[in-house]
């Protein structure tokens, strides 16, 4: 009891007589701070009593699909900043190859009786993947906010960056480059911020089925789905995310083909270190600080019991020009 009482003290900076005051309900101690030591049993793995049990926890779950893509990072550290300063404490759960699925995630969450959940990019976003463990949090009227374009009728509202404002500024910006042969690099089939990038796209423009590429989200994915478009004709590219355009970059080289001489890539995301490859990475920008900030105030207006409706609010990209696309080659 008395190194539980030091390690929540050390961790929270009272008193062990605070810690103490809280743990035996006593009167005394501010509600911040009682949030504080409550947010700090649960953090280093200490049961509270019983008493204290019905009460949800001071913690929100991050939930991630990968840390290797930097924009997931970027906004872990937006969300997270948001959080602190609320007084909640952001649990990050990234799943990995063979390890901690999304579904187990959500069950330690709850287990810990977490007072919500973000998820930025996950199984949400896939029409084919399993749906389940999101329909267990609503049961249990947790809140949740997610991060980019969602299957429907999950209930929960969503902020987004617009798919179809970014695919068609990259669109413009490659037309106005004069380049006419352009093929897009997207995710799985099911993937719903791809199939809206690719319905934008086929509104301003023809792109035939044989200039669009299906690839997972990695640089290999992007470099085996280039190839085959490259080996089509096609001249400029429309990426969904960074590590696929940086991959088709790798493809270009790979066949002797200079970039952006004789193929242009436009990247999605503007992650972090884009203006440091070579060459600099043109790319569509999420707003990632606004994105963030409004994921949080949407997810503590319902922990504060406010009414949210389930809607998506949809943010304004930004093209940001660099040096992977130029003129189109004179074939």
């Amino acid at each position: 009891m008395t190194r539980r009482l030091a390690e929540v003290a050390k961790k929270v900076g009272v008193s062990e007589a605070t810690v103490s005051r809280v743990l035996n309900g006593k009167p005394g101690v501010s509600e911040p701070t009682r949030q504080a030591v409550l947010s700090a049993l649960d953090v280093l793995g200490y049961e509270r009593p019983t008493q204290l049990r019905g009460e949800r926890a001071r913690l929100v779950g991050l939930v991630l699909p990968e840390l290797q893509n930097p924009i997931f990072p970027a906004f872990a550290e937006v969300i997270g900043g948001a959080l602190a300063q609320l007084g909640l404490t952001p649990v990050l759960c990234t799943q990995t190859r063979g390890g901690v699925s999304e579904a187990d995630y959500v069950t330690l969450l709850l287990q810990q009786q977490v007072s919500g959940v973000v998820f930025a990019g996950g199984l949400y976003a896939q029409a084919d993947a399993p749906h389940d463990h999101y329909r267990q949090l609503a049961e249990r009227n947790i809140p949740v906010v997610l991060v980019n374009a969602a299957i429907e009728d999950l209930g929960f509202p969503a902020v987004s960056c617009d798919d179809a404002v970014a695919v068609e500024q990259a669109w413009r910006h490659l037309s106005s480059l004069g380049h006419e042969r352009i093929g897009l690099v997207l995710g799985p089939a099911d993937h719903v911020p791809s199939a809206r990038k690719l319905a934008a796209v086929r509104a301003v423009g023809h792109v035939p089925d044989s200039y669009v590429g299906r690839a997972m989200f990695s640089i290999e994915g992007g470099h085996a789905a280039a190839a085959r478009l490259i080996d089509r004709g096609v001249t400029g590219f429309i990426c969904a995310s960074d590590p696929l355009a940086l991959g088709v970059v790798r493809a270009a080289r790979r066949k002797g083909l200079d970039v952006p001489s004789r193929i242009s890539v436009v990247g999605y995301d503007d992650s972090a270190l884009m203006n440091c490859t070579e060459p600099p990475l043109t790319t569509v920008r999420q707003p990632i600080e606004a994105m963030g900030k409004a994921v949080v105030e949407l997810l503590n207006a319902q922990i504060s019991g406010s009414s949210v409706a389930a809607e998506e609010l949809l943010f304004e990209p930004e093209l940001v020009v660099r040096g992977s696309t130029a003129q189109a080659p004179r074939l």
